[in-house]
């Protein structure tokens, strides 16, 4: 069991809620690779400080107060005591030390995404409404350099440059999604599975594919950039409802 924590002095509070809210759901899809993978998000106007989930912690168990918040530019980070996961620090240090405008980002190997990712053409099309959302918007890495420490993360962190491109399809390895709020993010996370899930399955079939125009695809990303609801930010107080009514411990 968790031990209690004290969160008098935690800033962030709300940010920190929402983001072990994701961790907790992604747990719940079986999007996670156990004690791996790493969300984070940025603290300060730079982006250099972030949030990040301890090291080896499952993602069914984070809970508010059990986020680290690290500097991407001290070089003795790794040195200290509650040190994050060197791969944390490679990956989401880079981008953070890197891209100012991913405020959030979140790494995972869940199952369609990675078959994506292993595939010569790692292109999504917009066979579908969900594919469409992410026309244009998805940069892909065809250079696998082994695991995401700091000369690997940095390389990767250039991949994401263009704020056009929220998702990044690291070739042989997995997704990392960026976004400027914990729920945006995790929405996109969500959603751009689920389109890998679709044509997976489609693919699967053998049959051929009905691909939409480039310019209905864009629109419908448009659209969807656009939306009058703030969909993202309802998708997380909807979660975080449901976990709530289960009296879960995430929010402490």
């Amino acid at each position: 069991m968790n031990a209690p924590h004290n969160t008098a002095n935690l800033t962030h509070w709300a940010e920190r809620v929402d983001l072990a809210a994701a961790f907790r759901w992604t747990a719940r899809l079986n999007m996670h690779e156990g004690v791996a993978n790493h969300f984070s998000l940025s603290t300060n106007e730079d982006g250099s400080k972030f949030l990040c989930n301890p090291n080896l912690m499952h993602f069914s168990r984070i809970r508010a107060s059990d986020l680290i918040e690290v500097d991407a530019n001290d070089p003795e980070t790794l040195n200290r005591p509650g040190a994050p996961d060197p791969t944390t620090w490679g990956l989401h240090g880079g981008l953070h030390r890197h891209c100012a405008h991913a405020r959030c980002a979140m790494h995972v190997h869940s199952v369609h995404a990675t078959v994506l990712a292993c595939l010569k053409d790692k292109r999504l099309p917009p066979i579908d409404q969900t594919c469409a959302t992410f026309f244009d918007r998805v940069a892909i890495d065809d250079n696998y350099g082994g695991l995401a420490f700091e000369d690997e993360g940095a390389r990767c962190a250039t991949l994401l440059a263009d704020p056009k491109k929220k998702v990044l399809v690291m070739g042989n390895h997995g997704v990392m999604v960026i976004g400027d709020t914990v729920a945006e993010t995790f929405d996109r996370l969500y959603y751009f599975e689920r389109a890998c899930k679709t044509y997976i399955t489609a693919l699967q079939t053998g049959r051929e594919l009905h691909v939409l125009s480039d310019e209905i695809a864009e629109k419908v990303a448009r659209e969807v950039e656009e939306y009058p609801v703030p969909q993202a930010a309802r998708h997380m107080e909807e979660l975080k409802a449901i976990l709530d009514g289960e009296g879960d411990d995430y929010a402490s």
